[in-house]
């Protein structure tokens, strides 16, 4: 951490530069990542002492600490302009005048065992008095800057001690000018009742256990116009108060609730009051990656840039295997075989959760590196389990089992008879080869097109290689590629090259499950180019009753034959598609391509940014999140698009008919 002296934070102030300290002495913390019309205040949250003071204290650690405000910086960190309290407010109380600001007793107890000296109590006041002249620094720039200012200083408060029902969250607004802040100041209450807490009801009350007395909240007031305090009390709900175990689901959520709450109320704040022009809450927050998400972001690429499943999971002898099931007219198991992998999962899992993802301060983004971390966790287990029979289970834990409404959706497409016949020549896979790298010349990027005998799907992209292999020794329909075309080229191929395209890998990596989205993406990219047939989409739902079937039975055969005899499949195609599912010792991942097509079409319907999707390998549950990195320039828009987006081309009416009538 940069320290600073008070003279030397005051002119980066003044020159309006961003940074990130702490004062020489060690009594605050600031951050400024952007100059925006509001700032966030924690200014009981340290728990420092000084040293000199620790054998004249009355109080112990735990005694300090339950009367301190902890983690109140943290439910602030996502946020551009911050500034908190290191030491403890029984050195000196940064929320107290200069006169009283130094305690003799506290809450009924006295502070010290001897009086102490005046050389003591001068270097605690110099302490506040530096703090407050940063505050008067900062304010002051930020009205030049933007007219107005909006100041939310969070505390918190222990609940236990109130014999009666005190309120989650309190706002004392009692040195407030109603008049001329209360549409804000009645926003911000009703905001804060929207914030959900774990097994927790929230409730918000003006004026409770805490008017907003405070002398924060009078030191900027006395001296600013334009400048509104709104005091926040938390009460401690998100830890035991008697014990000081932290609750980190409810702290999380606290995080996540300021953070939406906060940006709202500041836009409010600017728009009616401040000379700062914005559309959204976005571009109210940092624009700029902090290092510690490029830090975390590079080491965790370094950890599982080869990761991906599906480099791993296809047998090395599905040809050998497939010769012997069909000679045996599919009464035979086969034995599938798969590259040797040198893989300590321990050892990675280790190296994993030692990354250093708290240091990330916005706590979306901060929750969203977990979830990829505990997301590789569960790939790592899977590629370390293929071919035994702890794969299923990692398979199920990852990607989940298809529910009674994704096999209801299968059977009610399978219903359906396919398209007339029409005569079609086939076309060999070099013809196919052809076709497809023609179709990359829509695009303005270069990528591999390659025969492989080593897949049991027909096509498939290594999103690490950047390349799309082709199944050697297949034979397509011109509609066949021209859907590999815009599935696997036009979105699959695209992500991958956008997420080149970005700042950080995060992208590349893929979020959790993103299988779901980027599938569903391809199969509507189908459905756009007018190439999705209502053959496809019942091999979609063959895929669903075949897992189905593999749960149920874990028979190789039993769901062989089943395609067979309930649904007409000819041997060899049934080989292959029960291969698919089977391969590497029960792979559910092909469920999702149904439901995803489901969710993704009814997002294309209502929701005009969608195609922020293909900035990478994502997830639709994360779009906001999305959206919001590419406003705030942390991430690029997309660097390629399918065109097939721009214009519905479907004209079959069945197709139409039953995306209309899967069940969400």
């Amino acid at each position: 951490m940069l320290k600073l002296s008070i003279e030397q934070i005051i002119q980066k102030i003044e020159k309006g530069l961003s940074f990130e300290a702490e004062d020489i002495d060690g009594g605050f913390y600031i951050k400024i990542a952007e100059y925006v019309p509001y700032v966030c205040a924690a200014i009981h949250d340290g728990h420092n002492f000084r040293e000199e003071l620790l054998d004249n204290i009355i109080h112990n650690d735990y005694e300090r600490w339950y009367e301190e405000d902890p983690k109140t910086l943290d439910f602030i960190s996502s946020f551009p302009i911050v500034i908190a309290g290191r030491d403890s407010r029984f050195e000196y109380d940064l929320n107290r005048p200069p006169e009283t600001a130094v305690y003799k007793d506290a809450w009924g107890k006295p502070v010290w065992h001897k009086e102490l000296t005046k050389r003591e109590r001068e270097s605690s006041l110099s302490k506040h008095e530096n703090f407050y002249r940063i505050v008067e620094a900062l304010v002051t720039k930020l009205e030049v800057l933007f007219k107005a200012c909006v100041v939310y200083d969070i505390h918190s408060y222990n609940y236990k001690r109130h014999e009666r029902n005190v309120p989650v969250f309190n706002l004392g607004t009692e040195r407030i000018d109603s008049k001329r802040f209360g549409i804000v100041k009645n926003d911000f209450l009703k905001e804060l009742g929207s914030i959900e807490l774990p097994s927790i009801k929230t409730t918000v009350a003006e004026n409770d256990v805490f008017q907003g007395r405070g002398y924060f909240l009078q030191f900027i007031t006395e001296r600013f116009d334009n400048t509104l305090v709104l005091a926040t009390e938390v009460s401690k709900v998100y830890c035991d108060e008697e014990t000081g175990d932290y609750y980190s689901r409810v702290i999380d959520a606290i995080k996540e609730g300021f953070k939406r709450v906060i940006l709202e109320n500041a836009l409010l704040f600017a728009k009616k009051h401040s000379n700062l022009k914005v559309k959204n809450s976005n571009l109210l927050l940092s624009s700029e990656l902090d290092n510690s998400i490029v830090k975390v972001d590079r080491e965790l690429y370094k950890l599982v840039r080869n990761f991906e499943v599906l480099k791993f999971v296809n047998p090395i002898n599905i040809e050998q295997e497939k010769r012997k099931f069909l000679k045996a007219n599919g009464h035979y198991t086969p034995q599938f075989k798969y590259k040797h992998l040198n893989i300590d999962p321990f050892k990675k899992k280790r190296k994993l959760m030692n990354l250093p993802v708290e240091d990330i301060q916005d706590v979306n983004i901060q929750s969203l590196y977990k979830e990829i971390i505990n997301s590789y966790c569960d790939k790592i287990e899977m590629i370390a389990s293929i071919g035994t029979n702890r794969f299923l289970y990692n398979s199920l834990r990852y990607f989940g089992e298809p529910t009674e409404k994704d096999i209801a959706n299968a059977k009610f497409i399978l219903h359906f008879k396919d398209e007339p016949p029409r005569k079609k020549e086939l076309m060999n896979d070099q013809q196919a080869l052809k076709i497809l790298k023609e179709g990359v010349k829509n695009y303005e990027f270069d990528c591999k097109i390659k025969l492989s005998d080593k897949l049991a799907a027909k096509a498939m992209v290594v999103n690490s290689e950047k390349t799309l292999y082709l199944k050697k020794g297949s034979f397509f329909t011109e509609k066949e590629i021209l859907s590999l075309v815009h599935h696997e080229i036009g979105v699959h191929m695209v992500t991958t090259m956008n997420a080149n395209a970005q700042p950080i890998k995060l992208f590349s990596m893929g979020m959790p499950v993103n299988t779901k989205t980027q599938e569903g993406l391809a199969i509507m990219s189908e459905y756009y180019s007018n190439t999705l047939t209502v053959k496809r989409l019942k091999e979609l739902s063959l895929r669903v009753v075949g897992i189905d079937s593999m749960i149920k039975d874990y028979d190789f055969n039993v769901t062989a034959n089943m395609f067979i005899e309930d649904y007409g499949m000819a041997l060899e195609p049934a080989f292959y598609l029960t291969t698919r599912i089977f391969r590497g010792g029960g792979f559910t991942k092909d469920y999702l391509y149904l439901s995803g097509l489901k969710e993704v079409s009814m997002l294309m319907k209502s929701y005009e940014g969608f195609e922020d999707l293909m900035v990478g390998k994502t997830h639709h549950a994360y779009l906001d999140l999305i959206n919001e990195m590419i406003d705030r320039k942390l991430i690029l828009a997309p660097k390629y698009r399918n065109p097939a987006y721009d214009k519905n081309l479907n004209d079959n009416a069945l197709v139409d008919y039953i995306i209309e009538n899967i069940q969400e």
